[in-house]
């Protein structure tokens, strides 16, 4: 018999007050009832998600593509998502139960804030994701609905961003500098590590980013890369101590195009500082 909650309860956790009246957020996807095909279940499945630190905060990106199978289920999907006004999360895995956990959590966070009047710091936001995963466990492990998402924001009392990742059983690990996950991610990891520093700008960091998700696709079938044709490119979005801003796609395009111009030898990148100095010094007058 479901419990009928007390109205005067003050109860901080959204997700505690949907089970106090006997229901479970995530109950639709433990029955295990999705689509079937004679090779088993058909689930539709977002691919690579990234997120690194630079100067003034956070970038987190993510291709467009979803599989179901070795089909193309869709190539437009949308993988960042706010989580509230200096935090955002990005997802890979099934898509439905993504989607859904997505919602819930900015309720989550929402529902918090209004009942205690502050916002909940970053560590309690990433516990809160943590505990959504962790309750997904059981449809995890039945039906194969895994999703495993990274949460990155601006930290308010530390004055920097800060990424964290998580593993299907809830486990949350934070990212010093920067992290990939998805399909492709071990590709766009491998770019990114090569191409970091701590004193990035956000030019820059948007670039590698840009970069990682377009090596990515090189590599792997179920990343998208962009689609000149229907103009789909990645979502990218900054979190910094003003906020999470999703960054024009226009600016997106023209990086993705600068990019290409370097793989194709006709844009060289500009001196350093160092190699500028020494020219210099090497010129007589």
């Amino acid at each position: 018999m479901a419990q009928t909650p007390n109205p005067t309860d003050r109860n901080a956790s959204f997700s505690s007050l949907i089970e106090s009246t006997g229901h479970s957020p995530f109950a639709a996807f433990r029955k295990g009832t999705p689509e079937e095909s004679a090779s088993g279940p058909v689930l539709t499945h977002g691919t690579t998600i990234v997120a690194l630190r630079y100067t003034d905060g956070v970038v987190m990106a993510g291709d467009r593509r979803a599989t179901a199978g070795n089909v193309i289920a869709n190539r437009n999907m949308q993988k960042v998502f706010p989580a509230d006004r200096h935090s955002g999360v990005s997802i890979s895995g099934v898509a439905g139960v993504a989607a859904e956990m997505v919602k819930l959590f900015q309720l989550e966070l929402e529902h918090y804030e209004k009942v205690e009047g502050v916002q909940l710091s970053l560590e309690g936001k990433a516990t809160r994701l943590a505990n959504m995963i962790r309750s997904n466990l059981p449809a995890a492990m039945q039906s194969g609905m895994v999703v495993i998402p990274i949460f990155a924001g601006f930290d308010l009392r530390r004055k920097t961003g800060r990424i964290f990742n998580y593993d299907v059983t809830g486990g949350r690990y934070e990212e010093a500098e920067f992290h990939a996950t998805g399909s492709g991610g071990t590709y766009a990891r491998s770019l990114i590590k090569h191409r970091w520093r701590p004193d990035l700008s956000r030019e820059e960091a948007i670039d590698i980013a840009v970069a990682s998700l377009f090596e990515a696709a090189d590599e792997d079938s179920a990343t998208g890369g962009p689609d000149l044709v229907r103009g789909v490119y990645p979502t990218v979005a900054t979190i910094t101590a003003d906020g999470y801003t999703d960054v024009a796609e226009s600016e997106i395009a023209q990086r993705f195009a600068a990019t290409v111009r370097r793989l194709n030898g006709e844009e060289t990148p500009a001196p350093t500082a160092s190699a500028a100095a020494v020219k210099t010094k090497g010129t007589k007058a």
